[in-house]
């Protein structure tokens, strides 16, 4: 609900990243579409459109305002969620929960720059543990974060205040693989065996066409996947990062530990899909000498959205970065099934504006 439940001052919650983000954009950005304040109208409207399913996300410095229990709980946040998930319940819609969606608490970036910090997991699976006590009578589908992609790796290359883009991505996707699985290992053995549900993760997913017919081109296609969904997928299912990010990566890529390997492999029921678009992959040339800074000119592969002149697909109105590409999704998808060990899907994004 990040993106539709607005009240950002109102009912205790204490202010987040994405407001400070958002501080000096356009628009009434502390309104959204007000579902704090609508929420009632919001389900009937789901219900009269036919939807069993309904999936939000709940805003942790609304449950904790200055992001930790030692602060203090919100109950009025609580209340405001119970309240929302009982409305769903009541109208037959099955609540599908989010625990962070790009939204930090701001006091946990003040105080020890978020997700660069081994702070944040014990943090998190803190702020899980709020969540799953008091909705998970009701709640049996969780994910625990939205498209780590955005948020780590791009969202430390670029819009970190302080950006050190040669390491700074790679050590925040890291804490948050751990924050992550931190919080599955504890929903499965405290509350899983009473509670019944499932937890998992929903990654940004693209498809990657060969630019050409080359075998250059298909490998630069399989490094990009590798870039934005192996570098999630993999320590998920085998405990580690793709060998490509390994081999190509000269500094910043974190190994795991022992210890952190045994916590994430497996750490997920079902991996939930966000596919919007695909691209071209034409291979760059390796040269040893390269200095690249970044994560994204380690793939040694261009993304190009044409081929000849000709677009990947339609261009989704009103986006510069979204072609519409369905038989992506089919790809991708049984790509993931043989490269990942066959795991539970769920698509919780998809579609066009």
């Amino acid at each position: 609900m990040v993106q539709t439940e607005g009240a950002g001052d109102e009912g205790g919650r204490g202010p987040s990243t994405w407001d400070r983000f958002i501080q000096d954009g356009v628009g009434d950005k502390d309104i959204a579409v007000d579902s704090y304040n609508h929420y009632k109208e919001d389900v009937q409207l789901l219900k009269n459109m036919g939807a069993d399913t309904y999936r939000f996300s709940i805003s942790w410095s609304r449950i904790l305002p200055d992001g930790t229990v030692a602060g203090g709980v919100n109950q009025e946040g609580v209340n405001f969620y119970n309240s929302f998930i009982n409305e769903l319940v009541k109208n037959g819609i099955t609540p599908f929960v989010t625990l962070f969606h790009f939204d930090l608490p701001q006091a946990l970036q003040d105080k020890y720059e978020g997700f660069l910090s081994r702070q944040i997991v014990d943090d998190f699976k803190a702020y899980a543990d709020i969540c799953y006590h008091n909705f998970g009578d009701r709640v049996k589908y969780w994910t625990t974060i939205n498209e780590p992609q955005i948020f780590g790796p791009y969202g430390y290359e670029t819009r970190n205040p302080n950006p050190k883009p040669a390491t700074d991505p790679y050590l925040a996707t890291h804490n948050i693989i751990l924050a992550h699985a931190a919080a599955v290992k504890h929903y499965k053995e405290k509350y899983q065996p009473t509670q019944g549900g499932e937890i998992g993760v929903s990654p940004t997913v693209e498809w990657f066409e060969p630019y050409g017919d080359t075998p250059h081109d298909k490998d630069a296609a399989k490094r990009a996947f590798d870039f934005l969904v192996g570098w999630f997928m993999e320590p998920l299912v085998f405990g580690d990062y793709p060998f490509i990010m390994k081999a190509l990566i000269r500094d910043g890529l974190p190994e795991f530990t022992k210890a952190e390997k045994d916590l994430v492999k497996g750490s997920f029921d079902f991996i939930g899909v966000n596919y919007y678009t695909s691209r071209y992959a034409l291979s760059q040339h390796f040269d040893k000498d390269d200095n690249y800074s970044t994560f994204s000119q380690y793939q040694y592969a261009e993304l190009k959205v044409d081929r000849n002149g000709k677009p990947i697909g339609d261009r989704t109105p009103g986006s510069t970065q979204m072609y519409i590409y369905p038989q992506g999704l089919r790809d991708a998808l049984i790509y993931m099934k043989k490269e990942y060990n066959n795991p539970k899907f769920y698509v919780t994004e998809n579609g066009r504006g």
